[in-house]
């Protein structure tokens, strides 16, 4: 780099860090009276936005919620978005409708079938919705977001709503989308699939996936929760399946952990960024099954609480 050209991305990134970040926000779509809209935020000026020669992917994120709240670009999330953005990573941040909003579960057996039922009905909604933000892209070539260059993120909720919507095509489930699309990876933080027609099969060989999950998640299953045909069944059992299927996945997981790992976007950023030069850009197929136990990572408290701000540090 010149002196000339040093000189001109620090004065760029001074003004930046005294400045708002800037967003572009559009709505892509309107279903049941809700308005969806995304976020868009764009590579910093003097990153690169190339790999090798190969352009990198847009990075489509579903937050998490519960499938009842949550926000698209909340300020906990942010810190990880500045991350990518740096890194020369286009950002699209959505919104979905939140199919368990005032959702009262019933007791009993009966009351948490027609729950999972209602989980079930909450994923669907939201894989649509990610074809209807696909969608909008792919008809705005202006928003020079490439369609086809895309890689989808989720955390909790919204990692269940990506691993979903990856499922979905692997099994040829594409209306909505344009002929042809496939997500380039998927980057899932405590995720799963939900299924009331048995445990979850790919039919062809989805994406490459990045899985991560604590062993001790009593929020988002870990390996299988439910009946043998209606379930959630989480990145341990897809690991699994992939292992067999000698998938293109790497799956990291946390020893003892529980749900605070849907919040590790920031503190595995060194393994996000191996997975998407290595496994995506470069189409490497590679696998890592690895168990971590490291003190130092976000956990919860003595009661079972922590602070959502305290996770995305």
């Amino acid at each position: 780099m010149t002196s000339h050209k040093f000189l001109f991305c620090l004065l760029v990134g001074l003004w930046g860090s005294l400045c708002a970040w800037a967003q572009e926000t559009y709505r892509y779509a309107e279903r049941d009276t809700s308005a969806l809209y995304m976020d868009i935020f764009r590579p910093d000026s003097c990153a690169q936005t190339t790999y090798k020669g190969v352009a990198k992917p847009a990075i489509l994120f579903v937050f998490g919620g519960g499938f009842s709240s949550g926000q698209r670009s909340d300020s906990n999330v942010r810190g990880w978005f500045r991350r990518l953005t740096a890194d020369g990573y286009t950002v699209v941040a959505i919104d979905y409708r939140l199919g368990m909003k005032g959702y009262r579960m019933g007791r009993g057996l009966r009351g948490a079938v027609k729950a999972l039922d209602r989980f079930l009905l909450s994923q669907q909604m939201g894989v649509e919705d990610v074809f209807s933000a696909i969608s909008f892209l792919a008809a705005h070539p202006e928003l020079n977001v490439p369609a086809d260059n895309i890689v989808i993120s989720g955390s909790s909720a919204g990692a269940i709503i990506a691993l979903a919507s990856a499922h979905a095509i692997a099994n040829g489930l594409t209306d909505g989308l344009p002929q042809g699309f496939a997500f380039k990876g998927v980057m899932s933080f405590a995720g799963a699939i939900i299924s009331k027609k048995g445990a979850p099969k790919f039919r062809e060989a989805p994406c490459p996936l990045l899985l991560f999950h604590g062993t001790a998640d009593k929020i988002v299953a870990y390996e299988h929760f439910g009946l043998p045909r209606r379930g959630i069944w989480g990145s341990s059992y897809l690991a699994s399946k992939l292992k067999k299927q000698e998938r293109n996945y790497n799956i990291w997981r946390f020893h003892g952990r529980g749900h605070e790992v849907a919040a590790y976007m920031d503190a595995m950023w060194n393994v996000e960024r191996a997975f998407l030069e290595k496994n995506v850009i470069l189409g490497t197929h590679s696998i890592t099954d690895a168990l971590v136990d490291d003190p130092s990572l976000p956990t919860w408290d003595s009661r079972g609480r922590v602070k959502t701000a305290d996770l995305y540090k």
